[in-house]
């Protein structure tokens, strides 16, 4: 079964040391909602609690240098790190100018506060939902691993466990592999939010989701795994594009995409769900979109795990008003802008709890695989919104 939070923090099970947690600069708002979560489930249990996330900085002298400051002691706790290595919004002063921090910049700072523990805590976690360098996920000709190092570079420095979500290449755990590294999907959370989206639209007409009425489209080969999930779960059709490239060009550290071909059934009169790791520029997807609508898909519901929009949102505001999406769904476990939370097409998944309680279950040894394992929540929601017995039945088998 799923373990709860009070089926954890209740149990008998002591955790393996008192919890503390930083929000390292950008992730405050992902780190507080997390701690709220968690200070709720504590003081149910009769603890006062106040608070979790302990108080850091990194500073930086004129020159550009920083350094990690901890402000309050975190001696033989069980340490949890909040990073989000993709958020574009910080900045700092360098010489009198403004400079924006990257991935580079962020991940030196988990550096600085891992240093700054001075190998005091008990255990040190990090709490990655971005894997820094992850995109970069296999070696060709002489280039860089940048991802597979920083790994070992944080084993080295006394780091137990790596919790990230979606990774680009979850295979990259090959490199530590004595060391923690979970890899989340959030699945229930992503079709809990579509659920509500769908029943919004149809109003009071009851909810179908079936082979019929519905379809899932991986965007390119890459997606097909976790396409493949959502097709399974909802025991619906699946299909896909596969992107026609030209090697002989490489535009933007790439090979531009000549064409996007389709595999599968037919997606007329279909709502059509469409499910990737990144939206960047976002042009793949609308593209994919757009050929969809040429087939004469009914509604088009798209999802990124990383709402980043690198090209901006312009385009996707003309494609909402042309009718070519419906509607996208992105989590908070990165930057999202404020213009993007303010967009009609745009709904936030907000995946904090889910982050509190699999933080619990480290915390308190119990197995993370209680709180990943989505299927029992997914059928409970199928039950709660759809009347397709055929589907049911298929799910429950």
């Amino acid at each position: 079964m799923v373990a709860k939070a009070s089926e954890i923090l209740l149990s008998k099970r002591e955790h393996v040391a008192p919890l503390a947690m930083i929000a390292l600069r950008g992730a405050n708002e992902l780190g507080r909602k997390i701690n709220q979560h968690l200070v709720k489930w504590w003081n149910r249990d009769v603890h006062d609690v106040e608070t979790f996330l302990v108080s850091n900085e990194c500073p930086r002298f004129a020159s550009g240098d920083s350094k990690g400051v901890i402000k309050s002691s975190i001696r033989g706790n069980d340490l949890f790190i909040i990073v989000d290595v993709a958020n574009y919004s910080c900045t700092y002063e360098i010489f009198g100018k403004t400079g924006y921090m990257s991935p580079d910049d962020h991940y030196q700072d988990l550096k600085r506060v891992i240093g700054a523990t001075g190998g005091k805590a008990h255990r040190v976690n990090v709490v990655m939902p971005v894997l820094y360098g992850g995109r970069q996920h296999r070696r060709n000709y002489r280039e860089s691993l940048d991802c597979a190092v920083a790994l070992q570079e944080l084993q080295s420095m006394g780091v137990e466990n790596i919790i990230t979500f979606d990774a680009h290449d979850p295979r990259v755990c090959n490199a530590i592999p004595l060391m923690g590294f979970d890899n989340i999907i959030p699945s229930y959370q992503i079709l809990k939010t579509l659920f509500a989206e769908l029943k919004r639209l149809e109003g009071d007409s009851p909810l179908v989701v079936d082979s019929r009425n519905f379809m899932v489209i991986s965007p390119d080969e890459g997606a097909i795994n976790r396409n493949m999930y959502y097709a399974s779960v909802l025991s619906v059709n699946l299909g896909m594009f596969y992107k026609r490239r030209d090697y002989s060009k490489i535009i933007n550290g790439r090979n531009p995409i000549v064409a996007h071909e389709y595999l599968g059934d037919t997606v007329e009169g279909k709502s059509v769900f469409i499910s990737d790791d990144i939206i960047s520029s976002g042009e793949s997807m609308l593209e994919v979109a757009h050929e969809l609508k040429k087939r004469k898909a009914k509604r088009i519901f798209a999802y990124a795990t990383y709402p980043f929009f690198t090209g901006g949102l312009e385009k996707f505001d003309s494609a909402y008003r042309n009718g070519i999406i419906d509607c996208v769904f992105g989590t908070n476990l990165t930057y999202r802008t404020p213009e993007l939370l303010e967009r009609p097409w745009y709904r936030d998944v907000d995946i904090s709890k889910y982050i509190a309680y699999l933080i619990a279950a480290l915390n308190h040894n119990v197995t993370t695989g209680k709180v990943i394992d989505p299927h029992l929540k997914i059928k409970a929601l199928l039950d709660k919104y759809l009347t397709n017995d055929e589907q049911l039945t298929a799910v429950n088998s």
